[in-house]
């Protein structure tokens, strides 16, 4: 599933935006590139393989980040 650029909601309920994907320099794992849209809107890398992990916690179902509009 390719991730596109944009805003997406974290299941706790946070906003990011989705700068790009990159790579590891080592394992050339693929890794999401992200800032957060609160706090000091720090830079932030998770591997692909999670982002659209599901996720089941305190009631919750679904994915773990999911495109809002902008």
């Amino acid at each position: 599933m390719e991730i596109e650029k944009g805003k997406y909601r974290h299941f706790k309920g946070n906003e990011y935006e989705v700068i790009g994907v990159g790579k590891h320099t080592e394992t050339l794992e693929e890794l999401v590139l992200y800032r957060s849209l609160y706090g000091d809107f720090g830079l932030w890398a998770r591997p692909v393989s999670m982002w659209f992990e599901h996720v089941e916690r305190d009631g919750y179902s679904g994915p773990r980040y999911y495109k809002i509009e902008d």
